[in-house]
């Protein structure tokens, strides 16, 4: 594991796409050799995002030959709804980039079989080759994706209810009306994440700092999902100083020392 110490949320994000681009770019993806990754949503990752728009506008980076898949989607949100995140991820991403709209995949939140809809998800993904690189992003309750405490660590693509910590922190998207948020979301499951060859989480703000340190300085712990990733070969978590205000003087010295 590698925790990547940032001094504030802005350079978090940038070291964040930076790695991604430069992923990418190693990759030399090709019209019969995708990049596949894997994206979150929310406030976290904006900054990432505005920075891999501005690589692209630069002419550094091109999306033609990478296939993304989504971690969530609400359910029963239309689709064009400004809050679903098929509209959050066309308004901050995907419009702004040359990804053929056919390869960036998001579950359906409105399908008639819900069941059905996760079970092709994960088909879809094992057919592209699975995922080399997995962003993701938590929740201050260390929820990864839509995996609440308490969740499989060995799940995988399904229908989950929100947690009312979820709800109360997604209310500020519904004009902070609990009735409007919706209680239940399709999203991918923490064994999906983890079969993905490389994964990287994004945690910035003090306000997700107990999360970090359930997610690093304790164990595997089904009740905080993201601490599922200690086991995983290859994981960064990608922080800011105020995301390291729960964790030990000696861890953060140490990770400080390593890049």
């Amino acid at each position: 594991m590698r925790l990547v110490i940032l001094d504030n949320y802005d350079l978090a994000s940038e070291w964040a796409a930076k790695y991604i681009c430069n992923r990418i770019i190693q990759f030399r993806p090709g019209q019969d050799r995708y990049f596949t990754l894997g994206l979150p949503t929310g406030s976290t990752p904006l900054g990432c995002y505005k920075k891999l728009i501005e690589y692209h506008k630069n002419g550094d980076l091109s999306f033609k030959y990478v296939k993304t898949f989504n971690m969530d989607e609400y359910v029963g949100l239309p689709r064009n709804h400004p809050e679903s995140y098929h509209s959050y991820m066309w308004n901050n991403f995907f419009k702004h980039i040359d990804i053929d709209p056919n390869n960036a995949h998001i579950l359906d939140g409105n399908a008639t079989d819900l069941q059905a809809e996760c079970d092709a998800f994960e088909k879809k993904i094992k057919e592209a080759g699975g995922i080399d690189l997995f962003v993701g992003g938590i929740g201050p309750d260390g929820h990864i994706a839509f995996n609440e405490p308490g969740s499989s660590l060995v799940s995988r693509t399904r229908l989950k209810t929100l947690a009312m910590d979820t709800i109360l922190a997604n209310a500020k998207y519904f004009d902070g009306d609990l009735s409007k948020v919706p209680t239940m979301a399709l999203t991918v499951g923490v064994g999906t994440v983890m079969d993905a060859r490389e994964v990287m989480i994004l945690i910035t703000g003090a306000h997700k700092a107990f999360a970090l340190y359930k997610a690093i300085e304790e164990g595997v712990n089904h009740m905080w999902t993201v601490s599922a990733f200690q086991q995983h070969p290859r994981t960064i978590f990608v922080c800011d100083e105020d995301a390291t205000l729960e964790l030990r003087v000696k861890t953060v010295k140490y990770f400080k020392g390593e890049h």
